[in-house]
């Protein structure tokens, strides 16, 4: 049974890392997969999946205006009538960035087109307000998957993204603001508050 899935994560959790693994596992089995990613990040290049660790591969840019239900709608019918067989999963990195819209047409994806979406991102921003992907993916995924990672400072349990510019963190600004490892650190609740100080 196809379900919407979300698996978040601060950063450095390895969510770009997971979801290469999943298209991997999926095209080594021989099916066909759709991998998007947000148009906003464009580090290593628009539509460009990432890792830290120098994995990467091309994927379709999400733009606000794309319609998510339509384009996986006629993709799948191409692939089937090329004889290539349905389309097993939609793959979407930097679901953070989603607008409504595009969680509403991922649940119909999966409601109407009995395709999975598994979507990776973000939860909180760096003021720990929800961005709106993934704010309605709360609400609308079938399953939440929370992928861990460690403070930057500690070693505790990391559930926070605190922005840094030249080493000083930074709490107020526009809430997208695309980095990486030099831009944010994940952290815990407490080194969020007091970056840098011992945790008794």
């Amino acid at each position: 049974m196809a379900q919407l899935f979300f698996r978040y994560g601060a950063m450095s959790s390895g969510k770009t890392i997971e979801i290469l693994k999943v298209a991997h596992n999926y095209e080594a089995q021989g099916r066909k997969i759709v991998l998007m990613t947000s148009g906003l990040d464009n580090r290593s290049g628009v539509g460009t999946v990432a890792s830290r660790i120098g994995l990467h591969r091309k994927a379709t840019p999400i733009e606000d205006d794309l319609n998510l239900f339509d384009y996986v709608k006629n993709a799948n019918q191409k692939d089937i009538a090329a004889g290539d067989g349905k389309i097993a999963c939609v793959l979407i990195d930097e679901a953070q960035f989603l607008k409504r819209h595009h969680v509403l047409e991922c649940a119909k994806i999966v409601d109407e087109l009995k395709i999975p979406v598994m979507t990776f991102g973000l939860k909180n921003d760096f003021q720990n307000h929800l961005f709106e992907g993934s704010e309605n993916l709360l609400i609308f995924a079938d399953k939440i998957e929370e992928m861990k990672t460690i403070c930057h400072y500690c070693g505790h349990k990391a559930t926070m993204n605190l922005r840094i510019s030249d080493g000083t963190p930074v709490y107020e600004g526009k809430q997208v603001q695309i980095g990486g490892d030099e831009s944010y650190y994940p952290v815990c609740r407490f080194h969020y508050f007091h970056p840098g100080e011992e945790r008794n």
